[in-house]
């Protein structure tokens, strides 16, 4: 099946830079028709043209949905400066501003919005998708909440040594330093080993990111230091209990890993007001987003393309 696509830039009203991202159409698009519409978020250092892109939205648009993934503000081809900045709030906001984007589109359906995201992306859709109600549901794969895993493992689980290292980092840039930039993959699985890391879930990211899998010039896979000090201070899932009331799929694997989209796929369930939930973590979607694999093969049965009702790709259909 032909690919279609187009390469979109936006803003919001008053905002400074541009997103760059990728529409992926239906193969039978017409301008003139009225398409439901996905958002693709991309996790935690990459970029629209990996996961989020070429498996997940590839795979929805196949499916009928008009879907826009884009590079998360300060990184790969979108604008904002200081670059390679992971800021939970922002990346949040730019959920908003693709929305914005989507609903200025004549075929696209306003009110059949949905929201995907992959690892980090799954947490900033959840969170985006309380408290901006034109998301009419979401879909977590392996999906992370940020601000816990940078309060954990990505903290030392030390937050308060991590933010006083981050204060003095910052400090330094401000009277001329250069950026600390750090890489959260090793250079390679093999590099990975070398170094004593058995976890799954960096093997197994480190598998797609730094090979032919997944690699990509946009996919950084790093972050500034100095300013990851606002994700120890959030939590992607604040007043679920209250806020989260659309309908909720989450994806999650059985080998739980360091990255903790386990753990956090089972405490999102278990607190989101949604009356419409659907967990998956067996069939085949379990088994092949058990690990990386949830990176390079899109979430959905054996049926063909066309989704059915309970899979991944048509919960936007069973929203009110």
């Amino acid at each position: 099946m032909t690919d279609r696509t187009e390469r979109v830039s936006f803003r919001s009203p008053g905002m400074a830079w541009d997103l760059a991202g990728i529409l992926h159409l239906p193969a039978d698009f017409d301008e003139n028709g009225s398409y439901p519409a996905i958002v693709s978020v991309h996790p935690i250092g990459s970029c629209k043209e990996q996961t989020a892109g070429n498996v997940y939205a590839k795979a929805l648009a196949e499916a009928g949905y008009v879907v826009l993934v884009f590079d998360a503000s300060h990184q790969g081809e979108s604008g904002g400066q200081s670059r390679l900045v992971e800021d939970p709030a922002q990346r949040v906001e730019d959920v908003r501003v693709a929305v914005d984007h989507l609903v200025t589109l004549p075929y696209v359906d306003a009110d059949r919005i949905g929201g995907i995201g992959v690892c980090g992306g799954g947490g900033y859709v959840i969170n985006a998708t309380m408290t901006d109600r034109r998301i009419k549901a979401v879909t977590s794969i392996t999906g992370v909440n940020f601000g816990r895993l940078s309060r954990e493992s990505f903290g030392g689980y030390d937050p308060i040594g991590a933010l006083e290292q981050m204060a003095a980092q910052r400090t330094a840039e401000a009277r001329g330093a250069d950026p600390r930039v750090d890489n959260l993959l090793p250079a390679s699985v093999e590099a990975g080993r070398e170094a004593g890391l058995t976890d799954i879930d960096v093997l197994e990211a480190t598998d797609y990111y730094k090979t032919g899998r997944g690699q990509s010039a946009g996919g950084a896979t790093s972050a500034v230091l100095s300013r990851r000090a606002a994700a120890i201070g959030w939590d992607a899932f604040f007043d679920a209990e209250r806020l989260l009331t659309q309908p909720l799929l989450v994806v999650i694997g059985d080998k739980p890993g360091g990255f903790g989209a386990y753990r956090d796929g089972q405490e999102i369930y278990g607190r989101a007001a949604s009356k419409n939930r659907c967990p998956a973590t067996r069939l085949d979607v379990g088994r092949v987003l058990a690990t990386g694999e949830a990176y390079s093969r899109p979430a959905h049965h054996k049926q063909g393309t066309k989704p059915r009702r309970g899979s991944g790709t048509d919960i936007i259909d069973r929203a009110p």
